[in-house]
Formats: C-alpha cells, structure tokens, sequence
C-alpha cells in the first residue's frame, strides 16, 4: 500500500514522458496523446521487466552503456524536431499519426534516467520472501505504468484543446512541438548519471 502513493506522486511529476505526451496532443489530438501515453507505459513495464531481470543493474554498471542510450535518445528526439519542421508546408491533420506509439516507446526506451530510477525506487519495495521478485517487480511496474498512463493521457488531452486553438496557426504549433522536442533532447544530453 505504500507503493501507490509514491507511485502516484512520481506519475504527477512531470518529466520526458508527460512531456512528449504533451506535444503529441497538441500537434495531433486526444487520440495521438492517448496513443504516445499507451508506448510510454509499454516503454515503463519493459524497464522494469529488465530491472527484475538484473540488466537494469547491468546498464547502472557501466557508464558506456548509459552514454549509449541517452545519446540515442538525444539523436532520436532531434530527428522527431526535424520531422516536425520539416512538415511546415504540409495540412495538419489531426488523425493519430502512426509514429506515436512508436515514438513514444522509443522515447522511454531510450531514457536512461528511467532505469536508473527503477533500479533506485522499485527495490525498496520489493520483500524477497513474500514470493517470486520478478513477479513483484512486474506487479509494481504495473501500478507504476496505469498511473503513468491515466496521467499522461490526460495531459495530452487537456493540450488537445489548445492545440485546436493552435493549428490554425499551423507554424506556430510545429514550432511549440519541435521547441518540445529540442527541450528534451537538450534536457537529456545534459542528463548526469547521479
């Protein structure tokens, strides 16, 4: 029971996720954020698995690896920025594009930070004797990833409307999603290990 209110105030914080669930409601609808939030907590439940499995501590160990992924991350979300711009001249639509589950999965598969945070938080739940720790690490990854995904779905929904508001502007809102974008690759290449 302690778990969930930990949980819930982590899910509140905003981070990379929220963010990118954000920006896909503001360029692309409530669909679009529902959809990023969707591979967020897919993202979520794979870190844990793997922290479960002891390869999340694998990563911790080696600092090469954390490079890895983060700057795969950094050039993943540049590339998403350049998409956006580059779209300039094309109509806004406002159909859930097919790249945001898949963006978003990458986005959190590629954020070091999360594996470091569900090696340093989900443990301190985890009691070896109350059974298999695998299966404790998948049931508290999957409390973790249903607040993650009410969460930021709403977000992404809430920034649908104004994103209607925005889109008739259509410059000015693939500027505010690629600013996103650029935010978090910036935001993450500056990530330390700590």
């Amino acid at each position: 029971m302690a778990f969930v209110p930990a949980a819930l105030a982590l899910n509140l914080t905003p981070g990379a996720d929220m963010m990118f669930c954000l920006g896909q409601g503001l360029r692309f609808g409530p669909k679009a954020s529902v959809a990023a939030s969707a591979g967020i907590s897919l993202g979520g439940m794979v870190h844990v698995t793997l922290a479960g499995m002891g390869l999340g501590a694998l990563v911790a160990a080696l600092p090469w690896a954390f490079d890895v992924i983060r700057w795969v991350g950094v050039a993943y979300l540049l590339w998403l920025a350049f998409q956006t711009l580059r779209g300039a001249g094309a109509q806004q639509s406002r159909a859930v594009p097919p790249s945001a589950f898949r963006g978003a999965l990458v986005v959190s598969l590629t954020n070091p930070k999360v594996i470091l945070f569900v090696l340093a938080f989900v443990p301190q739940f985890v009691v070896p004797e109350a059974g298999p720790v695998l299966l404790q690490f998948l049931i508290f990854g999957a409390v973790l990833s249903l607040g993650g995904f009410i969460i930021n779905a709403l977000v992404g929904i809430f920034a649908s409307g104004l994103g209607r508001k925005l889109a008739r502007g259509g410059q000015a809102l693939r500027l505010i999603s690629s600013g996103i974008f650029v935010a978090l690759a910036a935001r993450l290449a500056v990530l330390e290990r700590a």
